[in-house]
């Protein structure tokens, strides 16, 4: 299964359009999840013309998108759970934040976003993941979203790097 993992996309905003990297990515995806930071409803219909699109609302959603996708879930695929979230609430770091809001939950990766900085690593068994923003890198040399695949029960990740089109 491929999962293709995206934040902050800030559409329209920090782009006009998805950048052409994490389109050709997208083409053959099984599963999107999104980290929230939409900024507009219509990036929810058109990642789903690609495939199920599972989110959270961050912190510069409208509450439309608030109240439609909440803002954190556990998403169950292939036996594995995924905690999404986008890491702004609480008050310690985004990444303490993310880990915090699942604490006594049984997660195989707690997948975040807000930073913009891309992040994967591994806290006691449990994968740590930001894929970094596909529009707005912010202070990072580079682009990013993220690619999940699992296969006979196992989760890998990788980060995917690229500069504006």
């Amino acid at each position: 299964m491929k999962i293709i993992v995206i934040s902050d996309t800030h559409l329209p905003k920090k782009a006009r359009a998805l950048p052409a990297p994490l389109v050709d990515a997208l083409t053959g995806a099984d599963l999107i999840l999104h980290a929230g930071d939409w900024s507009d409803w219509s990036v929810y219909e058109l990642l789903s013309g690609y495939a199920p699109v599972e989110g959270v609302a961050g912190n510069t959603d409208p509450s439309e998108i608030g109240e439609k996708l909440g803002f954190s879930r556990i998403v169950e695929v292939e036996g594995l759970r995924l905690g999404l979230v986008h890491g702004h609430r609480g008050s310690k770091g985004t990444e303490q934040n993310a880990i915090q809001t699942f604490a006594g939950e049984k997660l195989d990766a707690v997948i975040y976003g807000h930073s913009h900085i891309p992040v994967m690593h591994t806290v006691d068994d449990l994968l740590v993941f930001n894929p970094g923003s596909p529009t707005d890198r912010r202070f990072q040399k580079q682009f990013s979203f993220g690619i999940m695949t699992v296969e006979d029960g196992q989760l890998s990740a990788e980060h995917v790097f690229f500069d504006r089109d």
